[in-house]
């Protein structure tokens, strides 16, 4: 197979035998060594096909330890896309073609508008109406479909949309009261509804007995739009620079069977890493098991959760998710918050302390990685007690068992977390998109304690970065590690347990990120590892941090070949020139 050699920018390899080089070798879909340009060049061999950076970074690529791959890919798999509609007759245009492709009386689905998935940037309220269009609006678009603009989560309350089919199909009559459960709905002078509903409206994390009745009587997505989906969402972080990721969060089996299929199918442009939740709380309706069915369905995943040896597709352990986000009222606390609808709260806990101390035993028993996805100080004090008493039965301190969120966390919880072997990954995005929520509904206090990046790298816990709800530019992700600043405000929660390093940040996507999810030839450009290559317009290391979040993928290489390619290149991917013999 021909080599490949890199040259004409700065090779940032991550590696600390060489960090930095002037060319990059590859072969066979690894990394053959980095280094001089002259010796890189004779290591090739004659015939070798050349990239040119043109001055820009090579540099590896980006692991997301908690990017949601599959599920935003399937919710917006087959929907009509408003996200950049800009007001009520481009989005009645756009509704109005899907009309023209669709049977009579099949669901027409809606992204909501704006940026998913906290639409602080952009929502709604910035269409040229800042509103979303009533029903009759959405009438002339089409009246022989149901039509639904949706909401997603994490953003409660929300607000949704139905054109007068959409009504008739969920049921929802002018002799409906203006409110029930915490659903309101809207209508005008006349008595008559207007399609539009707000409240706890979202498609997820949304137990509301009204819109769970509602969300029954809507289309589950099929499988074809599901793929497609996946595939175009695999597509868009081939061009934020990502190719590994770790699915680690409600990632139920038909989840990981898609995954499977898309694998079998050669489809894959990302290196994907999944667990299995072992009882997942995020989708109405859920019924929770009793313990005896937990117990079982603990060991029915356990034959399938470990499987390291495809380059593309891994498992590797499972998931418990004892508790919900804030943005919806469940995030557990010792002192009252209030939740969405202004109402005090302490949260919820979905899955028992039974069931918690259940899962630990048997992965601890069984030798299976443990996946906690949790974010409040009371979700993490009784785990901490539960995993502390199992260590003390079955030592797995080096079972490389994960911490997932750990949006809040206190100083003697990283430790404790530290002291059993915990790695971490979480979200710098958790902070811009719902810190100021946290500051408002819990008190500023809790700031001290949000997103402490810092901390937890002290502490000696290794850290991945995760886009989750957003942004979902993981450059910008990068730069919040540094800043903390807040989305919606002037805020930055720029403390000394918060603030990383540029070197620290880009740790958390590459070599920190790669040893969290336990993917050792991932991360860095050190020979012997995947080809996975990075060439980006500028050099993350030193750019400004103003200007880091708008960092540009030129190229996206995958095994030592182009999953992505901007063109802005001079010379097209598949045209590589041959080295001069």
């Amino acid at each position: 197979m021909t080599n490949t050699i890199v040259t004409g920018g700065r090779v940032l390899t991550l590696d600390p035998g060489v960090p930095e080089a002037e060319a990059l070798v590859l072969a066979d879909g690894r990394v053959l060594a980095a280094g001089p340009t002259d010796e890189m060049t004779s290591l090739a061999g004659p015939g070798a096909q050349r990239i040119d950076a043109e001055g820009g970074t090579v540099m590896p690529g980006l692991v997301d330890t908690h990017p949601h791959v599959m599920h935003f890919g399937t919710l917006a798999g087959g929907l009509v896309d408003l996200t950049d509609a800009v007001d009520h007759a481009d989005i009645v245009e756009r509704i109005r073609a899907r009309a023209a492709t669709t049977p009579p009386g099949e669901w027409i689905m809606c992204t909501p508008v704006g940026e998913p998935h906290y639409f602080i940037r952009r929502s709604e309220q910035d269409l040229l109406e800042r509103r979303l269009p009533d029903r009759w609006t959405l009438d002339r678009a089409t009246e022989a479909h149901p039509v639904m603009i949706q909401a997603w989560a994490p953003k409660m309350p929300n607000v949704v949309a139905f054109n007068s089919a959409g009504l008739r199909a969920v049921g929802l009559t002018a002799f409906i009261p203006d409110r029930v459960c915490d659903v309101d709905l809207e209508k005008d002078e006349s008595g008559d509804l207007t399609g539009i509903l707000r409240g706890p409206v979202t498609n997820y994390y949304t137990y509301d007995p009204f819109w769970g009745q509602i969300l029954m009587k809507l289309p589950p997505p099929n499988l074809e739009n599901a793929a497609a989906g996946t595939l175009a969402e695999m597509a868009r972080f081939s061009a934020q620079g990502v190719t590994t990721v770790y699915e680690g969060h409600a990632m139920e089996p038909e989840h990981i069977a898609l995954y499977r299929h898309l694998r079998a199918s050669d489809a894959l442009t990302l290196r994907v890493m999944a667990t299995f939740d072992v009882e997942s709380v995020i989708f109405y309706p859920f019924d929770p098991l009793t313990l005896d069915e937990f117990t079982e369905r603990l060991g029915h995943f356990a034959g399938e959760a470990m499987n390291l040896d495809d380059d593309m597709l891994r498992i590797n352990g499972m998931t418990m998710s004892p508790g919900g986000p804030c943005f919806s009222g469940y995030f557990a606390t010792y002192q009252p918050h209030l939740n969405p609808f202004g109402r005090q709260t302490r949260g919820v806990r979905f899955l028992s302390t039974e069931k918690e101390e259940a899962f630990v035993r048997f992965c601890a028993e069984h030798g299976i990685r443990a996946n906690m996805c949790m974010g409040a100080f009371r979700e993490h004090d009784e785990f901490l007690d539960i995993a502390e008493r199992v260590a003390r039965e079955h030592d797995f301190r080096d079972r490389n068992w994960v911490l997932q969120h750990a949006i809040t966390i206190t100083p003697a919880q990283v430790r404790r977390y530290a002291d059993l072997g915990f790695q971490v990954t979480t979200s710098a995005g958790f902070a811009w998109g719902k810190g100021k929520m946290y500051g408002e509904r819990m008190g500023e206090q809790v700031w001290r304690d949000l997103e402490p990046l810092k901390r937890l790298v002290d502490a000696g816990l290794e850290l991945g970065g995760g886009t989750d709800w957003g942004p979902k530019n993981p450059w910008e992700q990068i730069e919040l590690a540094q800043t903390h600043r807040f989305a919606g405000c002037d805020h930055r929660n720029d403390g000394p347990d918060q603030v990383l390093t540029r070197a620290e940040a880009l740790s958390m996507w590459t070599t920190g990120a790669a040893k969290v999810i336990g993917w050792s030839d991932v991360g860095s450009l050190a020979p012997g590892n995947q080809a996975d290559v990075l060439i980006v317009d500028r050099d993350p290391l030193r750019c400004d941090i103003d200007d880091l979040a708008d960092t540009k993928v030129l190229r996206t290489m995958l095994g030592g070949h182009t999953v992505y390619d901007s063109g802005d290149l001079s010379s097209p991917a598949d045209e590589a020139t041959a080295v001069a013999r």
